[in-house]
């Protein structure tokens, strides 16, 4: 298991309400080294086109990414940062809902870094992401 804080879905949820949560994220499902968000399609997160825009899939991608690493900081005086972020948008989604799971690729002591699958419905590949967090001194 790669998290170093306990948690519940419920407790992430009651938390991210509390923040800025335009998109409505929901935490539905956890493992031993996943952490999955579902978020609805609306009229606030599409393009012109009706598609779900390019950017709400990367605020979808960095807040799942930022919550798996902030869990899974190793040191308690720690948080995390984002430092950069790409995404590669291979599909439109025009309703319903979109599923991102974050995985981790390196969890060290300065740096992370995490994919994030976003999937439609379907189970189908709408956007590949990958940030990687700073891990910061806070005192």
């Amino acid at each position: 298991m790669i998290w170093t804080k306990e948690f519940t879905l419920e407790d992430l949820n009651k938390e991210n309400k509390l923040c800025n949560n335009p998109f409505q994220i929901e935490f539905i499902e956890k493992g031993d080294d996943y952490l999955i968000a579902k978020m609805p399609v609306t009229k606030n997160n599409k393009q012109p086109m009706g598609l779900l825009h390019g950017g709400a899939s990367v605020f979808f991608a960095e807040t799942v990414g930022s919550v798996s690493g902030h869990l899974a900081v190793k040191q308690q005086d720690r948080a995390v940062v984002g430092l950069e972020i790409n995404a590669n948008h291979l599909r439109g989604v025009k309703e319903g809902f979109v599923y991102a799971k974050s995985k981790p690729i390196h969890i060290g002591g300065k740096t992370q870094v995490w994919s994030i699958e976003i999937t439609n419905q379907e189970g189908k590949m709408v956007c590949i992401s990958r940030i990687t967090l700073a891990v910061i001194f806070v005192g």
